[in-house]
């Protein structure tokens, strides 16, 4: 189908995560960004995906591999409503249409020097809602909580993100338009939650609501 035709259907949305937008995450990789050929760490956005087959919504299961270790990723989520290609940090907040709560469940993340495929895309892996307006939150104070049994395990703070809102918008949309309708993860922190078959896992934004879903085994039927 040419591009022309595809622009003036709807376009399914595609959801995008910021990989090393955490202070504590870039820090913790310090030693490994300065070895050779990179010698320091990456000056624009990395920017993961996460494909249909990740998406569900609170109360479905997450599945769980057997042999791999499974982390929970609370995040916010920008849901784009006006399309943004090289807009500036100062006009970007006007192409936000709400906010989400978001799970970016994931594996261990061992690199960031390749796509992470195997890490992030498998089935269930990024349950997203509730969501809000954009006047329910100031994304520049924001905190998101994670509990796993009811027990709060991790926070992640607008305080240690490295690109705020505004600013990774801005600086995506230098290449890579964000089309109405798009989801944008902001930052997630080091890996810490880990979660097994059983666990009830639930994410928390104060403005926007609570997301929970239950962990199950990858082998038990869904």
């Amino acid at each position: 189908m040419p591009l022309a035709s595809l622009a003036m259907e709807q376009r399914p949305a595609a959801v995008y995560g910021a990989a090393l937008n955490h202070r504590r995450l870039q820090q913790a990789l310090a030693a490994e960004f300065e070895q050779p050929p990179y010698q320091g760490p990456p000056r624009a956005p990395v920017l993961f995906v996460k494909p249909r087959n990740t998406l569900s919504a609170a109360g479905a299961p997450i599945p769980c591999p057997a042999s791999d270790a499974v982390y929970a990723g609370g995040a916010l989520g920008v849901r784009i409503a006006r399309d943004a290609c090289r807009v500036n940090a100062a006009d970007a907040l006007s192409h936000v249409g709400g906010y989400a709560v978001v799970n970016e469940v994931s594996l261990a993340e061992t690199s960031f020097y390749r796509p992470a495929i195997q890490a992030k895309c498998r089935d269930g892996f990024c349950p997203i809602g509730p969501e809000a307006g954009p006047d329910a939150i100031d994304p520049q104070r924001v905190q998101v909580r994670t509990y796993v049994n009811g027990a709060l395990v991790e926070t992640n703070d607008s305080a240690d993100w490295l690109r705020g809102v505004a600013q990774l918008i801005a600086d995506v949309s230098q290449f890579l338009t964000l089309y109405a309708g798009d989801l944008l993860i902001v930052a997630t922190p080091p890996r810490g939650a880990r979660l097994r078959p059983g666990d009830t896992v639930a994410v928390e934004i104060d403005g926007i609501g609570r997301l929970e879903n239950i962990v199950t085994s990858e082998e038990e039927p869904r």
